[in-house]
C-alpha cells in the first residue's frame, strides 16, 4: 500500500456535489460513494476531517440579493450545511465507521457544538470528523469555515472535490480556452482571484501553511489517488514546484 502525501487532511465537499444527478437536495447514492471514497482513503493511514457546503439546499447570499436580511439568510445556509453533515454521518454509521458531526452553529439536539476539546477527543477515537455550520457566524462562506477548521484540525492540506479536475484560469465549462494550472502559490491564487475559494479562506490556508489540492469529485476513488500522487489535480502551496 502506498503512503499518502499528506497525513492529516480536510476534505471539502461542495453542497452542489451532493445533488448527484438530481436538480437539488441530497442524492443518497452519491453520498454513499463519497463516504466509500473517504473510508478507502482512511485506510491509507490518513486522519480525515470533512467540511461540506449547503448550496444544494440553500444559499444565504442569493436570498440577501433579493433584499432579504443577510444574517438570517446565512443562518439558514448554516442549517443546510448541518443537514448535509448529518446525511454524511448516517452513511458512515451504516458502514460501521465512527463519525462525529461538530457544528459551529449550536444545534445541540442534533449534533455536538464545535469545541477544540471535542474535536481532539473525536480525533483520538479515530472518528472521521464532519465539520458543519460553517464558522457559526454570518458573512463567512463555507470555504472560510473549512479553512478555519483545517487550521484548528492541524491539517496538512485542504482537498477540494469539485466539478472540474483542477484549477483553471477561468471556468472551463464556459471557456474552452481556459488554461489549466497544475501548481501555483497561495499568493498567486489570491492575486489572480481564481475561483477556487474566497480570499479569506485562501489567506487562512496561506498563513497556516496548508496546501490546497483541487480535483474532480466525480471519479470514484479519486481521493485516494490524489493522496498517493496519482490522477489529475492542481496544487496550491507555499512554494511553486
Amino acid at each position: 500500500m502506498q503512503s499518502p502525501i499528506y497525513k492529516r487532511i480536510l476534505y471539502k465537499i461542495s453542497g452542489e456535489a451532493l445533488m448527484g444527478d438530481q436538480p437539488s437536495g441530497i442524492d443518497p447514492k452519491f453520498v454513499a460513494r463519497v463516504v466509500d471514497d473517504v473510508i478507502e482513503a482512511k485506510q491509507l493511514g490518513c486522519s480525515i476531517a470533512l467540511a461540506v457546503g449547503g448550496g444544494n439546499i440553500f444559499r444565504g447570499v442569493q436570498l440577501a440579493a433579493s433584499g432579504a436580511d443577510r444574517v438570517t439568510g446565512d443562518h439558514m445556509g448554516m442549517l443546510a450545511i448541518v443537514m448535509n453533515a448529518l446525511a454524511l454521518r448516517m452513511a458512515f454509521d451504516t458502514r460501521g465507521v465512527g463519525a462525529t458531526v461538530l457544528s459551529g452553529l449550536a444545534v445541540p439536539q442534533v449534533c455536538e457544538t464545535f469545541t477544540q476539546r471535542g474535536m481532539i477527543e473525536a480525533r483520538e477515537r479515530g472518528d472521521v470528523l464532519i465539520f458543519a455550520g460553517g464558522t457559526g457566524s454570518p458573512f463567512f462562506t463555507s470555504d472560510s469555515g473549512a479553512a478555519l477548521r483545517a487550521a484548528e484540525f492541524g491539517a496538512d492540506a485542504i482537498l477540494k472535490g469539485t466539478q472540474v479536475d483542477g484549477i483553471y484560469t477561468s471556468d472551463p465549462k464556459k471557456n474552452i480556452n481556459a488554461e489549466r494550472l497544475n501548481t501555483l502559490t497561495h499568493d498567486q491564487l489570491i492575486e489572480q482571484k481564481l475561483a477556487v475559494m474566497d480570499t479569506s479562506a485562501a489567506v487562512i490556508a496561506r498563513d497556516n501553511g496548508i496546501d490546497v489540492v483541487v480535483f474532480s469529485i466525480h471519479e470514484p476513488g479519486s481521493l485516494s489517488r490524489v493522496l498517493t500522487g496519482q490522477g489529475t489535480y492542481s496544487t496550491v502551496s507555499a512554494k511553486q514546484a
